[in-house]
C-alpha cells in the first residue's frame, strides 16, 4: 500500500541503521531457511540482553552514527 508523503521528509530514527544492518550480517552469516523467524530470534536476544546488562544496542547505534 502507498501512501502519499507530500512535502514529509522521512527520517530513520537514531540507532535504526545499526540494528538493521547487524541483522542484515547475521542472516547473510547464518542462511536462514526462516529468515522471519530468524529476525525475531534476533530481536528477542537483543531484548534480553538489554534487560539483563542495561546496554541498549539502539543508543550504541545511535553513537556510532553520529
Amino acid at each position: 500500500m502507498s501512501i502519499p508523503f507530500f512535502s514529509t521528509t522521512l527520517r530513520l530514527p537514531p540507532g535504526f541503521r545499526n540494528l538493521l544492518e547487524g541483522l542484515a550480517m547475521e542472516v547473510l552469516r547464518v542462511q536462514p531457511p526462516d529468515v522471519v523467524g530468524f529476525a525475531a530470534q534476533h530481536f528477542q536476544t537483543l531484548l534480553e540482553q538489554r534487560e539483563a546488562t542495561s546496554a541498549d544496542p539502539v543508543v550504541w547505534g545511535a553513537r556510532l552514527e553520529e
